[in-house]
């Protein structure tokens, strides 16, 4: 999928890692292969109990299967090859095969981002203008939606693999975090990156803060709905069906916002122990987020898990 850059002598990259340390190495294996396994078991039992529960087939329900699946694909396309590192002596990875893994991981977060952004607006409507969500919400338009953030994404994350393929890597091929990041892959190069830095700033930017920008507006029209409901009851209701998507939000773009919204030169380990947080954390919390705090879900998960044991 990524042509190699014929201009760059170097063909693979050496990746840091969490940490240098020999004896460090077992632990970090044995602790991000059991987040490895429990995030894949929780997001697949999200998306079973979601597909085998008539009360769950609502658009909300739907949005949140595809987010569990992407959070699997997402957590897939960073953490084996952490565990192999953690394994290796020697941690590297080709130069299209870093690429590749840059590709997936903003395509894939970017789907991430804007299926938070479709569930935010599935409970404004459903809060703000209930009379008119079976009609707003139809089954086509959530189709579209899903469409939509699942597509358009790839090609802006193409984008930034076609311009980061451009440079030249001519000295330095050791990238000092656990994954091929874009940040730390721009500063080994030895060839400008002003053109890479300036879409990073505006498009990729663009793209990132759009959906929050369209989720923060949702919830402060769904606010202001709320405060007007007379009854403390009805207040508690309508925030509980928010309150687990609030945090799954905060989770995810507050580290994201943490990590890119910089500039290149200040980028440091702080910001490596950051990006687990939306790499790997998120995708582990959001199955218990949800399960948790949803009582619908709940429900499922125990019907779900008591068909499996009849």
């Amino acid at each position: 999928m990524v042509r190699v850059n014929q201009t760059s002598s170097v063909s693979e990259f050496i990746l840091l890692g969490l940490s240098s340390w020999t004896e460090d190495q077992t632990p970090l294996f044995v602790l991000f292969l059991t987040i490895y396994l429990v995030t894949i078991i929780g997001n697949l039992l999200i998306i079973l109990a979601i597909c085998s529960d008539p009360q769950l087939q609502t658009p909300m329900y739907f949005f949140l299967s595809f987010l569990s699946f992407t959070d699997i694909c997402f957590t897939t396309n960073t953490v084996p090859k952490m565990l192999v590192d953690f394994l290796s002596e020697k941690k590297t990875i080709s130069y299209a095969g870093c690429l590749t893994q840059m590709y997936f991981l903003y395509a894939v977060g970017n789907t991430d981002s804007y299926l938070l952004a479709a569930m935010a607006f599935d409970r404004y409507v459903a809060i703000c203008d209930p009379f008119h969500y079976v009609t707003t919400m139809s089954h086509c338009r959530c189709v579209l939606l899903l469409a939509f953030s699942c597509s358009f994404f790839h090609i802006h994350s193409l984008l930034h693999i076609l311009l980061l393929n451009r440079l030249t890597f001519c000295d330095s091929n050791i990238i000092h975090h656990f994954i091929c990041n874009i940040n730390p892959v721009l500063k080994l190069s030895c060839s400008s990156t002003f053109v890479n830095e300036l879409v990073i700033k505006t498009e990729g930017s663009f793209f990132l803060v759009t959906p929050f920008l369209f989720i923060a507006l949702s919830y402060a029209r769904i606010l202001v709905t709320v405060l007007k409901i007379p009854s403390a009851a009805g207040k508690r209701k309508a925030f509980s069906t928010c309150g687990s998507h609030l945090t799954v939000v905060t989770l995810f773009y507050g580290s994201i916002f943490y990590v890119y919204l910089q500039p290149l030169s200040t980028y440091t380990l702080r910001d490596r122990v950051t990006s687990v947080v939306y790499t790997v954390l998120s995708s582990l919390l959001n199955p218990f987020i949800y399960s948790l705090r949803n009582k619908d879900l709940k429900q499922g998960l125990r019907k779900l898990m008591g068909r499996r044991q009849f």
